[in-house]
C-alpha cells in the first residue's frame, strides 16, 4: 500500500531539508565502498597483526582478499542483566560464519553502563554521554579496516544508538544488530510501581522495596518494562538493522541461538563481495528514520528517542526535527499498550503478535513506507511475520494472524487505543519540550498552576519528605541539561510526583532534564532547550510564577508579564559539585561541547 499522504508530505520535507547534508555522506559512503575489500590496502605488517592468532586456513583466506571477515562490536558486560548473554555470542558468531565460508573476529568491546543502576546517583551524569563515546570506541574497533561486514551486539540505552551511530559512520560496510532478548516475566510492573510509591510515602521500608525490585528485575535479558532499552529493540527491527521476529526472542533459548546464526550468516551474505552488497549508510536512508519515528508513536516509546533518533538521523545525514516527530505523532495512532503505557509487559506484547503484527497493522493504512532497504532484503512486508524453528533446528518465518492474541495489549489499526502517537512537541516562551502523552490520562493532558523552583532533584524529594507539597504546583527541576551535568534521568522524581497526583492534587514537571523511559503517567516538559546553562527560560522562572502545560495546544509559557519576565536576571547555580567523582572529570570536553536537546545532545557536529 502506498505510503499516508501525510507521512509522504514529512518525509519529503525531511528529504529536502537533508538534501546538502545526505548527498555529501553518500559522496564519503560510496567512495569508501568503491575501494573494495579493504584489507588489500593494508601493508604485510597490518594485516600480519591483524590475523595473527587465526588458524592457518584463515590467514590464508585473509590474506587472499576473497574471504568475507566479520567484525563483532560487543557490549558484553556480565552487570548488564540484557547484556550477560553477549557472553556467548562471539564463539556461536565466529562458527557460523565459518559454516558461511567467512570468518568473524571480534572487533572490539564498548563500554555498556546500566541507568538502571546509577538512577539518581552521580554516574547518571555520564549515561547521556556515554552514547557518544560508545560510538567513538566501536569507530576505534572497526578502524582497524579489517572487515567486510559488522554485526553489533547491543541492547540497552545509550548504547544501541551509540552503536547505530558508528555504524552509519561506517555507512559503507553492512551492518546487523543482534539483540539477545528480554527476561522472562518477574513481578508484575504495575504492582513494582505500588511498592516504589509505597516506599516514596514511608509506608513500607527498604527490604520490601528491594525484594519487590529484585522480583523484577531477575534473570539475564532485558527489563521487561517498554522502555529505553525495548523501544530500541523495536526501532532495530522497524528500521530494518534485525532480522524479521528477532527482537523479542528470550535468552538461552533454542530459537535466540537459531537467530543469532542466522544474523551473522547474513551479514557476511550481504557484503561487497557477494551479489546483495547492502551498505549501511545506502540502506538506511529518511523513509527508515521516518519508519522509526512511526514505531515509537505506535508503542508509546521512549522518551529518550526524542534525542538519540535526531543524533542516530544526522550520522546519516539526516536531518530530524522536533516538529517532525510531533508531526508524525498527529497521524500515527497507539496501538500497544505495555507499561508505563499499560499493565503488560515485552513478553505479553511478543505473544500477542509482537513486531510482525504492529508492522502488518501499521503497513495496512500506509504508515510506513514498505519500499525500504532491510539486512533481510527489500520492503517491510518481509517483517509481518513471526519467527518459529523447524524440526531441523532452523529459522523459519510464518505470516502473523490476522487478529491480535491479546487485544488489552496490541490493537488492530481500525480499533487503536489512541488517534495519535505518544510524543509531542511543546513551544512557548519557555523555548521548547517535549511531552509523552501516552500514559497520561487525557484530564491531565492540561496543567496550570504555580511553579516551585529546585536547581537538584533531590531539594524536591527533601521537600515532598517535609511535607510541603500537598497542593496544586508545577515542579520546575532545572539546572540538568547536559551542559550542567550531563542531563541524568530524573527518575527517582516519579513515586514522589505520582504520590501527589493520586492524592488528588493538579501536578506536573517542567524539567531541561530527561526522565527516564519508564516514566509516564505524571504529565512532564522534559528535554527544555535552550536549557538553564545555556541561557535558557527556564533559569528565570521563580517560585509563585504560573506556568501552563497544554500538551493539546503545543504549548508551555510562564504566565508573567512579556516585559518583566524579559527583564529578570537568570539564575545561576554552582555546579562545581558536578564536575568531579564517578568519571566526571573525565567527561568536562562533553559538557562544553555538546550541542542543543533538539539536535540531539551529542558532541558531533
Amino acid at each position: 500500500m502506498a505510503a499516508h499522504s501525510r507521512i509522504e508530505d514529512i518525509t519529503a520535507r525531511i528529504v529536502e531539508r537533508s538534501k546538502p547534508h545526505r548527498e555529501a555522506y553518500l559522496d564519503r559512503v560510496r567512495r569508501a565502498a568503491s575501494r573494495g575489500p579493504h584489507r588489500s590496502t593494508l601493508s604485510c605488517g597490518n594485516l600480519a597483526h591483524g590475523f595473527a592468532v587465526c588458524s592457518p586456513a584463515e590467514k590464508e583466506a585473509l590474506a587472499g582478499d576473497v574471504v568475507p571477515n566479520l567484525g563483532i562490536i560487543t557490549a558484553y558486560n556480565d552487570m548488564l542483566s540484557a547484556h550477560q548473554p553477549y557472553e556467548t555470542f562471539p564463539p556461536i558468531i565466529r562458527e557460523a560464519a565459518r559454516e558461511a565460508g567467512g570468518i568473524a573476529q571480534v572487533a572490539g568491546g564498548v563500554p555498556a553502563m546500566c541507568d538502571g543502576v546509577t538512577q539518581g546517583q552521580p554516574g547518571m551524569e555520564l549515561s547521556l554521554f556515554s552514547r557518544d563515546a560508545i560510538a567513538m570506541a566501536a569507530g576505534i574497533g572497526l578502524s582497524h579496516n579489517m572487515f567486510d561486514a559488522a554485526v553489533f551486539l547491543g541492547i540497552c540505552d545509550k548504547i544501541v544508538p551509540g552503536l547505530v551511530i558508528a555504524a552509519l559512520s561506517f555507512g559503507h560496510l553492512p551492518s546487523v544488530f543482534i539483540p539477545a532478548g528480554p527476561m522472562t516475566s518477574g513481578l508484575p510492573n504495575d504492582e513494582k510501581s505500588r511498592i516504589r510509591q509505597l516506599y516514596a510515602e514511608g509506608k513500607v521500608g527498604r527490604a520490601e522495596l528491594l525484594d519487590a525490585e529484585s522480583k523484577s528485575y531477575h534473570g539475564p535479558g532485558t527489563c521487561t518494562f517498554y522502555g529505553t532499552a525495548n523501544s530500541n529493540q523495536m526501532l532495530m527491527e522497524i528500521m530494518g538493522f534485525h532480522l524479521p521476529g528477532a527482537s523479542f526472542v528470550n535468552p538461552g533459548t533454542p530459537l535466540r541461538e537459531a537467530l543469532t546464526r542466522e544474523a551473522a550468516k547474513r551479514a557476511l551474505a550481504i557484503t561487497a563481495l557477494g551479489n546483495e552488497f547492502t551498505p549501511a549508510g545506502e540502506m538506511i536512508d529518511e523513509r527508515s528514520v521516518v519508519n522509526g519515528v512511526v514505531g515509537l508513536h505506535a508503542t508509546g516509546g521512549s522518551t529518550n528517542h526524542t534525542l538519540h533518533l535526531v543524533a542516530m538521523a544526522r550520522a546519516a545525514g539526516i536531518h530530524l526535527t522536533w516538529q517532525d516527530i510531533s508531526d508524525l505523532s498527529d497521524v500515527v495512532p497507539l496501538l500497544a499498550r505495555v507499561y508505563p503505557n499499560g499493565l503488560a509487559d515485552v513478553n505479553h506484547f511478543h505473544a500477542a503478535g509482537g513486531m510482525g503484527f504492529l508492522i502488518k497493522q501499521l503497513l495496512k493504512q500506509g504508515l510506513l513506507h514498505d519500499d525500504v532497504r532491510t539486512v533481510f532484503g527489500h520492503g517491510l512486508e518481509a517483517y509481518t511475520v513471526e519467527a518459529k524453528l523447524d524440526a531441523k533446528g532452523q529459522v523459519v518465518r510464518e505470516p502473523v494472524p490476522e487478529e491480535s492474541g491479546d487485544k488489552k495489549v496490541l490493537s488492530a489499526i481500525e480499533t487503536p487505543f489512541q488517534s495519535t502517537g505518544g510524543l509531542k512537541m511543546l513551544t512557548g516562551n519557555l523555548g521548547k519540550a517535549v511531552i509523552k502523552i501516552s500514559a497520561v490520562k487525557p484530564e491531565r493532558h492540561v496543567v496550570e498552576a504555580p511553579a516551585v523552583v529546585f536547581n537538584d532533584q533531590q531539594e524536591l524529594q527533601d521537600a515532598f519528605k517535609r511535607g510541603e507539597l500537598n497542593k496544586d504546583f508545577i515542579a520546575v527541576v532545572r539546572f540538568q541539561g547536559p551542559k550542567a551535568n550531563g542531563m541524568p534521568e530524573l527518575h527517582r522524581l516519579t513515586p514522589p510526583l505520582g504520590v501527589l497526583q493520586d492524592r488528588g492534587f493538579k501536578v506536573a514537571l517542567v524539567t531541561d532534564g530527561r526522565m527516564s523511559g519508564a516514566s509516564g503517567k505524571v504529565p512532564a516538559a522534559i528535554h527544555i532547550t535552550p536549557e538553564a546553562s545555556d541561557g535558557g527560560a527556564i533559569a528565570k522562572i521563580r517560585d509563585g510564577d504560573i506556568v501552563r502545560l497544554d500538551a493539546v495546544a503545543g504549548r508551555l509559557e510562564v504566565l508573567v508579564d512579556a516585559a518583566e519576565f524579559a527583564a529578570r536576571t537568570p539564575a545561576v547555580v554552582d555546579l562545581s559539585d558536578n564536575e568531579f567523582g564517578m568519571g566526571r572529570e573525565l567527561f568536562s570536553a562533553f559538557r562544553r561541547n555538546v550541542g542543543h536537546a533538539d539536535q540531539g545532545a551529542s558532541v558531533f557536529a
